[in-house]
């Protein structure tokens, strides 16, 4: 009797799965209509050097942006939801082309880091990424994470079951045996697999270190350790596959090393003299100084580390040809593109990292308007992105930012960021104390 009874119940409940089943699937037949929602009477700041649009309103149809015009002669449809903005400055959602979501650097912090899993390690990015967007950061490139941690990120983040920003990354860091970085390849076929294998995983970049790091116990900022073949294949791979290659490096031996075969950015730069800087001009080579990392900011968070003395000396040996660097670079007119080497959020100099790293272009010899470019449309040229973001146009994304100021007069503006939208979803709004997120 009980058999019985079991089998009228799971042939009931069957029945019942069909019929949501079918309702479902009749519901998955007729596509969702878009929100649309409006922003309404703020300044839209013109980022790619044209005039500001005052008392505007931006509609947004799902996720893009579809139409942009002066409040007055703007409609908005019928149960669209809207957003007040009046007496907000918007600008495109910030990005940071420089970022290790599971950074960890000598001293205690990293210690404590020491047998973490690669699990354990996710949760920590995804925690991290949640933060990025929630400061005003919309779009990243991550440039060194460990196992294929990012690339799960980032599927995640696609995928609507992590919070976080768009992610481009370049997988994990290819160095010659004993350099700066976790994948170590030797010899010319050596380099060519381990550029297909991360090519293979999903990597939108190479990056190679071509160079020390400041964080390193070992190896000379200044060297160049890969040889002539080694560089040239493992650039001609990537390019083969359609992938660019960006270099950690401050060596000038290195850069011109890297740049006689064609390498398309690179990281930090920290000696980089003039000769080689314009070559990177002429040939249309990015810079991501990352600058923060080396000035007096950037104290507070390794004080918070705990890092150990000998890395705070080479920090503090590192920081003035980095700055002269620096302000060489925007002299000349090389293209950069802002990142930051910490944690996009990370508190710096009163800010977080990424608005530290735009004041300090200022500081550096930049107009306000080119220190944001560097974080909107430069950055989206450099991550082939421009289609889609980048600016608040029409079409492209409505990954949007809201300040309380006007940052092509004074950059410190970006320091009051209250409203962050990604994708036309709000993730975090001050005023009303909501987000998605």
């Amino acid at each position: 009797m009980t058999s019985n009874k079991f089998s009228l119940r799971l042939a009931a409940g069957a029945a019942a799965f069909g019929a949501i089943a079918g309702i479902c699937a009749a519901s998955a037949a007729v596509p969702a209509t878009p929100t649309v929602t409006a922003l309404v009477g703020a300044t839209v700041v013109g980022v790619d050097g044209g005039p500001a649009l005052q008392n505007a309103t931006v509609l947004i149809t799902g996720e893009r942006i579809s139409q942009i015009g002066a409040a007055d002669s703007t409609p908005i449809p019928s149960g669209a939801k809207v957003i007040a903005m009046t007496g907000k400055w918007l600008i495109p959602g910030l990005m940071n082309t420089h970022v290790h979501l599971g950074l960890k650097l000598p001293g205690a912090a990293g210690d404590s880091l020491a047998t973490e899993t690669d699990p354990e390690e996710a949760l920590r990015m995804a925690g991290n990424a949640r933060l990025s967007l929630l400061s005003g950061v919309t779009t990243l490139r991550l440039v060194g994470e460990d196992h294929g941690t990012d690339f799960a990120l980032r599927k995640a983040i696609d995928g609507g079951e992590v919070i976080g920003p768009r992610i481009k990354t370049a997988g994990e860091v290819i160095i010659p045996t004993g350099g700066h970085g976790s994948m170590e390849a030797d010899g010319p076929y050596g380099f060519a697999h381990a550029v297909r294998e991360q090519i293979k995983s999903g990597a939108d970049w190479i990056k190679i270190a071509i160079s020390g790091g400041i964080s390193d116990t070992h190896g000379s900022i200044s060297a160049a350790p890969m040889t002539d073949e080694e560089m040239a294949t493992l650039i001609e791979v990537a390019h083969r596959n359609g992938v660019r290659v960006t270099a950690h490096n401050g060596s000038n031996e290195a850069a011109r090393q890297a740049l006689r075969f064609g390498i398309d950015g690179f990281e930090h730069g920290y000696h980089l003299d003039a000769t080689v800087l314009k070559d990177m001009k002429a040939k249309g080579v990015w810079l991501v100084p990352t600058i923060v990392v080396t000035q007096p900011g950037a104290l507070e968070f390794y004080h918070k580390i705990g890092s150990p003395p000998w890395y705070l000396e080479r920090v503090k040996i590192t920081g003035a040809d980095h700055w002269a660097m620096l302000q060489n670079a925007i002299r000349l007119g090389v293209k950069i593109a802002l990142g930051t080497d910490q944690f996009p959020f990370e508190p710096n100099d009163g800010t977080t990292a990424t608005v530290a790293e735009a004041e300090a272009y200022v500081k550096a010899g930049m107009t306000p308007l080119q220190a944001l470019q560097s974080a909107t449309t430069q950055a989206a040229k450099m991550l082939q992105m421009d289609a889609d973001a980048g600016s608040i146009t029409v079409g492209k994304y409505a990954d949007i930012v809201a300040l309380n100021a006007d940052p092509i007069k004074d950059i410190r503006a970006l320091r009051t960021i209250d409203f962050v939208m990604k994708g036309g979803v709000v993730a975090r709004d001050d005023r009303r104390d909501i987000g998605a997120f």
